[in-house]
């Protein structure tokens, strides 16, 4: 058998990472991300975010691909990527003239924060049944992928709780700044072909709106625009998740680069993502007692109300 990996096909985040409303949960990361000031200039005065905007997604995306389904080798190497190219940069502050790394460990950790935090609430509200167990693995096992970019896995927060308290830490340090109001802006309307502008309207603006709307009260409040009702929006991720999800995965997977399709080449058929598969895991890994509450197996009782 080839090299699992850095997670391995037994981790609650290799069957996540699967589901096609990844690609929601990452907008909503971006627009989560942008709330904090001295991140988001890191990113604006180093980038034309404008120009290559869909070249960073795509790098995100083959991060996040690479660190879940790749060899323990290919993502080492990754990290390591990531980390020298934030070794030499820097942004300043145009209030202060203060000029920083963008590899500071507080600004690095709300990167992986507002990134894991909008995978597990996009997936989990639009029907990808996590219990909180599971829920909590998820997030213990991104200290993994922390340690990747440069944090100390200690300093990371290993569940639920952890999270939520390290979100109540930090709102105060967040704001809506003129580089958050230009990434909100680009979300929105990003670039695109005069041929294309038709489809931007009527598919790109409903994801960026559904990913908007499925941010926390707060980041509402910050950025000035209303959303629906929590109720609401959780149906129509449900909605997004049950369209997007009819598409058979072998499909959604022969999209660039592969990463699923190459790892199951690697280990075998077996190590094929499925959400039924969480329940066998919590079986095995848990505790007497533990695992086996509330479990129906099967495809059919991973899908429904998340949580």
């Amino acid at each position: 058998m080839g090299d699992p990996g850095l997670f391995t096909p037994d981790s609650v985040t290799w069957q996540m990472h699967g589901d096609p409303m990844m690609w929601v949960a990452g907008i909503r990361a971006l627009y989560l991300q942008a709330l904090h000031p001295r991140a988001v200039r890191g990113v604006m005065q180093n980038s034309d975010f404008r120009k290559d905007a869909w070249g960073r997604l795509m790098r995100t995306a083959n991060f996040v691909g690479t660190t879940t389904y790749g060899t323990t080798e290919a993502a080492e190497r990754a990290g390591a990527r990531v980390r020298k190219i934030h070794s030499m940069l820097s942004a300043t502050d145009p209030v202060t003239g203060e000029r920083y790394g963008v590899d500071e460990p507080e600004l690095l950790l709300w990167v992986h924060c507002a990134e894991i935090d909008s995978y597990l609430q996009v997936l989990r509200r639009s029907g990808f049944r996590l219990t909180d167990a599971e829920a909590d693995r998820y997030i213990g096992e991104h200290r993994a992928s922390a340690r990747l970019v440069g944090l100390d896995p200690d300093a990371v927060p290993a569940n639920q709780q952890e999270m939520n308290a390290y979100f109540e830490k930090v709102r105060p340090e967040l704001a809506v700044g003129p580089e958050a109001h230009e990434v909100d802006d680009f979300l929105l309307r990003p670039p695109t072909h005069p041929l294309l502008v038709p489809a931007r309207e009527v598919l790109w603006r409903r994801v960026a709106h559904l990913a908007y709307a499925a941010l926390p009260p707060y980041a509402h409040e910050l950025y000035g625009r209303p959303a629906p009702k929590p109720a609401t929006v959780t149906l129509r991720l449900r909605a997004t998740g049950n369209l997007l999800r009819r598409v058979p995965a072998r499909v959604r997977w022969q999209l660039p680069p592969k990463h699923i399709l190459r790892a199951m080449a690697r280990l075998g058929p077996g190590a094929r993502p499925a959400p039924y598969k969480l329940g066998r895991q919590l079986a095995i890994l848990d505790e007497p007692g533990v695992g086996g509450a509330n479990r129906t197996g099967g495809d059919r009782g991973r899908w429904g109300t998340a949580g």
